[in-house]
């Protein structure tokens, strides 16, 4: 459990530090890549949550967030690059 206490402080700690980024940031690049560790971290302690409490039910909760992350990520980095590959 102390693990899970450590990881818990560590992703609120990115948390705060990516929300910072979020309004400080000096470019749009650099404003989505802080919004993506910000989602990823909710994302984790979301997990780290359930697996204190024990509850299964929240790794579906997990699970979902990631893929909606993952291809909101994809489309910011899309609309920052204007469509170019």
């Amino acid at each position: 459990m102390i693990g899970i206490d450590v990881a818990l402080v560590a992703c609120g700690f990115a948390s705060v530090l990516s929300a910072y980024r979020i309004v400080v940031g000096p470019t749009p690049a650099d404003r989505a890549v802080a919004s993506d560790l910000l989602t990823f971290a909710l994302v984790a302690l979301v997990a780290l949550i359930g697996l204190r409490a024990e509850s299964t039910a929240t790794l579906d909760l997990v699970l979902v967030a990631t893929l909606v992350a993952f291809l909101s990520s994809v489309s910011l980095a899309r609309a920052l690059t204007r469509g170019w590959r």
